[in-house]
């Protein structure tokens, strides 16, 4: 068996070389300001963090505030942000062996989130002053935990007793029903149900990885709006977004309804998935400046589960 942070580190490699990924860099195509080899150099780099995962000494959010320095160290931009929000919390997990082989579990990487402290929330908003990263704007009630705030946020976090789950909380649950979920941060607060219904979709499926990858992709981002659209573009634009990505599912007759949620989507729609259709799809999306980026966190995440439960990239 691969050593967690080998299998983190692949995930991150094979999430950025899986295409067509729609509206995301990948092997095949750049955006204007994002190579694919900067998200090469990321994945390196994020090993700082990676590493120190796995101890249970170190907290998560000191991991991933490493994680990202690193990364942006050697990207020289915010190439894997999200990827390493959601993999740090699954290599704890792995630590906790809940499942035979030592693979996360749902279980597990719930205890791992519930055990972060107020220290893991102030090193995760000193992570946001190592890169640009596009988030919306908080609750109105908590105004004084901006993100954005950086270190500057720290005393209002101590004050509030608010651990890096709570953070989390806030952004999961918006109190305006318009607006799109941050997918990431329900992952935290529910036991990650897309990652592992991601890894499931990869592994029943055939064919490299990387195929597998981006029909993953394609079903995520038909389940659910991504959070990263809705915070460039507005929440109707990641709706039709989700729309155009949910007629490429399935056989003729066959397409899934959008926005169902991952349970609503059926591996045998994720598997028909066109990939040579999904071309034309991420021409437009680039074209359009359509990026969900978090659909590619969730999918990296789902990348790391399926390599722990045994997946090859040997044919």
């Amino acid at each position: 068996m691969s050593s967690p942070v080998d299998d983190a580190t692949l995930a991150l490699l094979l999430e950025v070389a899986g295409t067509p990924k729609p509206g995301n860099v990948d092997r095949h195509r750049d955006l204007d300001d994002l190579r694919f080899e900067a998200f090469l150099g990321g994945a390196v780099g994020a090993r700082e963090g990676l590493e120190p995962a796995v101890d249970e000494e170190t907290g998560i959010g000191r991991a991933f505030e490493r994680g990202v320095a690193g990364m942006a160290s050697r990207a020289g931009t915010n190439t894997q942000f999200g990827c390493l929000l959601l993999l740090v919390p699954l290599m704890r997990a792995t630590v906790d062996r809940a499942e035979p082989g030592g693979a996360p579990s749902p279980e597990a990487v719930d205890r791992a989130v519930r055990a972060t402290t107020v220290d893991d929330a102030v090193a995760f908003y000193r992570a946001f002053e190592h890169v640009d990263v596009a988030v919306g704007d908080p609750p109105a009630d908590a105004a004084d935990l901006d993100v954005r705030r950086g270190s500057d946020a720290a005393p209002a976090l101590r004050e509030r007793g608010a651990t890096l789950r709570d953070v989390m909380a806030l952004s999961a649950d918006p109190s305006d029903p318009d607006r799109v979920p941050d997918r990431n941060a329900r992952e935290w607060v529910e036991g990650f149900p897309r990652a592992f219904r991601a890894a499931e979709w990869i592994r029943s499926d055939e064919g490299p990885l990387t195929d597998r990858a981006a029909r993953a992709f394609l079903g995520l981002l038909a389940a659910e709006p991504d959070t990263l659209v809705a915070a460039n573009r507005g929440p109707d634009a990641a709706r039709a977004a989700s729309e155009r990505a949910a007629a490429l599912l399935g056989g003729p007759g066959e397409t899934p309804d959008a926005l169902a949620g991952v349970d609503g989507i059926d591996a045998a729609a994720v598997h028909g998935a066109d990939l040579d259709a999904a071309e034309g799809l991420a021409t437009a999306f680039v074209d359009e400046g359509i990026n969900p980026g978090t659909t590619a966190d969730l999918t990296c995440a789902a990348l790391y589960v399926v390599l722990r439960r045994g997946a090859e990239v040997a044919p």
